[in-house]
């Protein structure tokens, strides 16, 4: 790997100049970026700005093909935005996100619920009815019922983790139920806060306000569940579904096959589309195969969504330039120190790391300006907001270059003037990390900082970086990775990454493990808040707090270059899905 790091970083300079010239003359140079919602012909970054190839034709297959298998198909445990996009083929809430592109895709409607929820003067109550003819795949209806108790399974930690927890938050902050599996009481009434008086109303009894409680609604974990069909930790290997398409088959890192769910009804579900017959799933762990099985038409689209690489892309740009979208993410990709990982207990060790860092390095390990994305000075997207260009440690300052001699100070203070050792870890299967690491890497040698990289299976974070005793174990200080918002507000991007009542034993995104008391009540605060602006100007303190500690170095807020395929219809790019593709709109051209 270090044989190769210097020539690898070559080819991302080179490939970022062969990008910036073909992209010199196109959309980008000044066309409108906002999406009017209009059709538009394939072609540049169309899809970025309405829709393209709209459709009403049914049939054909739908192929998507990845390098990365999904965390979970089980939604009370995903928490992969890909995987998140792709469930509502298979999944409904009583809210979700309209099928609106760009912006007006974060507007929330209406799913199972007749509408959305009636909510009392004091913020506190949410009340939804059903609509009629909801349905499971075996026909059964979904009920008030159904839907309590798929939530209820988020309580489950210890056998189905992963996924996001805010509702264990919201609805049992004092920690008292312990969950579907573990209820001992004889009438199995479940968690006290949601009331079901009858099979087609659902009740909700926050202790506290929450301005954000319907988004959190409208996530994956509020998918209903029959309790009879529920299979615990198995049950990702075919959820049983409640929406346009069931699973016919699924094999993990290979793939899965869809098929169309005859108990479902169009006119019980206003959102979902359901164009093709069928929609297939192929893992293939070889990310530049991908890209030129994709281009070679055997397959539609990338459903990581993560963008190609660099010789996909400049094919795609030189020969296919209609074929190809470079949409801005909500995402930012950085690197995160676990504070409980000596030497990175020491802040001032972590400042090391960051003045060391050359920020253009790891920009142009990413693809650069147009396929990486902008450097990013802090951990909240620029979507968000709060979100400001607070730069406490110079990212943006000589074009990003790294600061040796203030690294070196930090050293010192730090107790290690010569350096130490330490190791990084990145995900295999993500080509850009992993040439990201070995930028970061060569940095920090430049300083006396001895990184080694560890590649783990990127199916496999979850229970790795993702448990803080395994990080503890293999020493892992640094560790690659990427987040963007689970909902568009400071608590849907930052509080599973920093409030310490998110750490959990598996399935941790708080990978610094930071616990601040006083970060921890600025969220409340927020929170709290209904008024979006002034919640943004605290979530505005907690991220300056943040940046303060030091736990996490920005690289960039993300950009991606996209493959989409000619057979494509109805494709736009969803705010809401943090600028993928919406899946569940598309269809395929006979």
């Amino acid at each position: 790997m270090t044989s190769t790091r210097s020539s690898r970083r070559a080819l991302a300079a080179g490939t970022a100049v062969v990008i910036a010239a073909l992209l010199s003359t196109s959309a980008c140079g000044g066309g409108d970026d906002e999406s009017d919602g209009g059709n538009r012909p394939a072609g540049f970054n169309a899809a970025t700005k309405g829709v393209v190839n709209t459709s009403t034709a049914k049939g054909g297959t739908l192929k998507f093909i990845g390098s990365q298998d999904f965390d979970s198909l089980d939604p009370q445990r995903m928490y992969y935005g890909f995987a998140w996009d792709f469930s509502r083929f298979y999944t409904r809430q009583l809210i979700t996100y309209d099928n609106k592109p760009g912006a007006k895709s974060t507007s929330l409607v209406p799913d199972l619920a007749t509408a959305k929820a009636e909510i009392s003067s004091d913020g506190r109550t949410y009340t939804y009815r059903l609509r009629d003819g909801i349905t499971f795949e075996d026909g059964s209806p979904i009920t008030a019922q159904d839907i309590k108790y798929g939530i209820e399974r988020i309580w489950a930690q210890d056998v189905i983790s992963g996924g996001p927890t805010y509702l264990k938050q919201i609805l049992d902050p004092k920690g008292e139920y312990k969950g579907p599996y573990k209820d001992k009481d004889p009438k199995k009434l479940g968690l006290k806060s949601i009331e079901t008086p009858d099979a087609k109303t659902i009740i909700f009894k926050l202790p506290k306000p929450n301005g954000d409680f319907e988004q959190i609604l409208a996530l994956p974990s509020s998918s209903p569940l029959k309790p009879d069909r529920d299979k615990a930790a198995k049950y990702a290997l075919k959820p049983f579904s409640s929406g346009p398409y069931k699973f016919e088959s699924y094999s993990p890192n290979k793939g899965a096959v869809l098929v169309r769910n005859d108990k479902w009804s169009k006119s019980s579900d206003p959102i979902r589309a359901a164009l093709p017959d069928k929609v297939t799933v192929t893992i293939n762990s070889n990310a530049d195969d991908v890209d030129k099985r994709l281009i070679k038409g055997d397959y539609d689209l990338d459903i990581n969504a993560t963008g190609m690489t660099q010789s996909g892309r400049t094919t795609a740009l030189k020969q296919h330039k209609a074929n190809v979208d470079n949409g801005t993410t909500s995402f930012i990709r950085y690197a995160v120190f676990p504070e409980k990982v000596k030497p990175m207990d020491n802040v001032h060790c972590r400042k090391a790391v960051i003045y060391a860092a050359d920020k253009k390095a790891l920009q142009t390990a990413r693809g650069g300006p147009l396929a990486g994305g902008d450097i990013a000075a802090n951990m909240l997207p620029k979507s968000i907001k709060g979100a400001d260009d607070y730069d406490p440690y110079g990212a943006l300052q000589n074009g990003g270059a790294a600061n040796t001699a203030k690294a070196e100070e930090e050293l010192k203070a730090c107790g290690k003037p010569g350096g130490f050792s330490t190791v990084i870890s990145v995900r295999n299967n993500k080509p850009a990390e992993v040439a990201t690491a070995e930028a970061l890497q060569e940095c920090l040698g430049k300083v006396g900082i001895k990184a080694d990289v560890d590649q783990i299976d990127g199916a496999q974070s979850s229970s790795i970086t993702g448990s803080p005793s395994v990080v503890r174990k293999k020493g892992y200080g640094i560790i690659i990775t990427g987040w963007g918002p689970d909902f568009p507000t400071g608590q849907g991007f930052s509080q599973p990454l920093v409030d310490g009542r998110f750490i959990a034993q598996s399935g941790n995104y708080n990978n610094s493990e930071l616990n601040d008391p006083a970060i921890n009540k600025l969220f409340d605060d927020a929170i709290a808040e209904t008024d979006p602006v002034k919640a943004g100007e605290i979530y505005k303190q907690i991220n300056h707090k943040v940046s303060d500690r030091a736990d996490y170095l920005p690289f960039v807020y993300e950009k991606t270059i996209t493959w989409r395929s000619s057979r494509l219809t109805n494709v736009y790019t969803a705010d809401s899905y943090n600028g993928r593709y919406d899946y569940v709109s598309l269809g395929v051209a006979k």
